[in-house]
């Protein structure tokens, strides 16, 4: 009885060797396609008549492509994506060997070659994976004015603070070149503070200060420490409000003294430059000029990050909440809590806030302003020299010609 192959492509991943097999050649290994029976063994088949193609390979060759295709899943896809297949017709129609050969081989660079980047990219997905974590050196002050240096990765961070990994970037010290503008940012259960050099995570009970052996840590910690012992004595505002108002106290300090260490040696330049003109007073003027610059940019933008708090009642209550069961309503931000208590002490404290935010508000647009006066002066003294050199060269070119 005639066997009639199937209308699909079926290929049979089955080796015969010639120690099992005297008919066959003890030099040749076989791949048999196009089996209408799903139990029918080689043997079976070559007694029943149905054609066979022999496909000569070396034996090396052999199991690495038997390997390669019993251990890649086919799919939909992939079978679409293939330009060449095995069908029953072709067997049936017989064809030469090397034909055979070489599709095969070609059949088998083309999986390889869709096989390897799959590999690779699973290399580099693990190696990505791989990656060790930052570990941060940070100072951690507690409440009770406890200070102990500790070591602590990124995973440790996020889970003691409950916050989430773009929330550490703004403070992470690595990255001073996209977060150096300064920001108070406001979150379930912490407050995140970047102001200058100044990065630190203030929690209900602790803070941690990140690189705090530059000035602005130390002078964080010099204004803090003091406040913290006082808290001990006696009432005063929740931790976490301390931890803000050092930080807006020693950075505005830091501004102010900047500014008056600069405006006496600034007044003496423009004091002393129409009398006498010397390359030294005029770098001198170069250089101060330059830092009220600076000057100006740091307090600018420290002021317009108070004025936007300040125009955001719903960071502010977020602030005044941390720590206690209370909520925001939605659509009106409207402090909700559990015990009647708690919402007038949020209230008290909403106020408490703003004036605090609207003092340094006040003493951030005081040093601006003067640092630009200074500037302008410096800049108006630079333009009339400016112009007394052009003069002086226009009357001694005449006198020369």
């Amino acid at each position: 009885m005639a066997l009639t192959p199937p209308p699909s492509p079926n290929l049979l991943q089955v080796s015969v060797k010639s120690s099992s097999s005297p008919c066959l050649s003890p030099s040749v290994h076989y791949l048999l396609f196009g089996s209408p029976c799903a139990n029918a063994s080689p043997f079976l088949l070559q007694k029943s008549g149905l054609p066979l193609l022999p496909v000569a390979v070396k034996p090396s060759s052999l199991e690495r492509r038997i390997k390669c295709f019993t251990t890649r899943s086919y799919t939909k896809e992939d079978r679409l994506n293939e330009p060449e297949t095995f069908s029953a017709e072709d067997v049936a129609g017989g064809g030469d060997e090397d034909g055979g050969s070489e599709d095969l081989d070609l059949q088998q660079n083309r999986g390889s070659a869709v096989a390897s980047p799959r590999i690779a990219s699973s290399s580099s997905d693990s190696l990505s994976l791989g990656i060790r974590e930052p570990v941060y050196e940070v100072l951690e002050v507690k409440s009770n004015g406890v200070v102990s240096t500790r070591k602590i990765n990124r995973r440790q961070l996020l889970k003691s603070s409950g916050l989430r990994p773009r929330d550490i970037r703004s403070v992470d010290p690595s990255l001073f070149l996209t977060n150096s503008a300064p920001s108070i940012l406001v979150r379930e259960h912490a407050i995140l503070l970047n102001l200058g050099s100044l990065r630190a995570i203030a929690m209900r009970e602790c803070v941690l200060i990140f690189e705090y052996n530059r000035k602005g840590g130390q002078a964080f910690m010099d204004t803090l420490l003091p406040r913290l012992n006082n808290m001990n004595g006696g009432p005063c505002m929740p931790f976490e409000l301390e931890v803000v108002e050092a930080a807006l106290l020693s950075r505005t300090q830091r501004l102010e003294q900047r500014l008056m260490d600069l405006e006496p040696r600034v007044q003496a330049l423009l004091e002393e430059l129409p009398k006498k003109l010397t390359v030294d007073i005029l770098e001198q003027l170069r250089i101060s000029k330059q830092t009220l610059v600076e000057l100006c940019s740091r307090a600018g933008a420290l002021r317009q990050m108070l004025l936007d708090l300040l125009e955001d009642p719903h960071e502010i209550r977020r602030i005044c909440i941390m720590g206690r069961n209370c909520t925001l309503k939605r659509g009106t931000d409207d402090v909700e809590c559990s015990l009647p208590l708690e919402k007038l002490i949020a209230e008290e404290e909403e106020e408490e806030i703003e004036m605090l935010l609207e003092n340094y508000l006040q003493r951030c647009e005081s040093c601006h302003g003067q640092a630009e006066r200074l500037l302008d002066s410096a800049k108006e003294m630079e333009d009339s020299i400016s112009v007394n050199l052009r003069v002086f060269n226009s009357i001694y070119q005449l006198s020369k010609a």
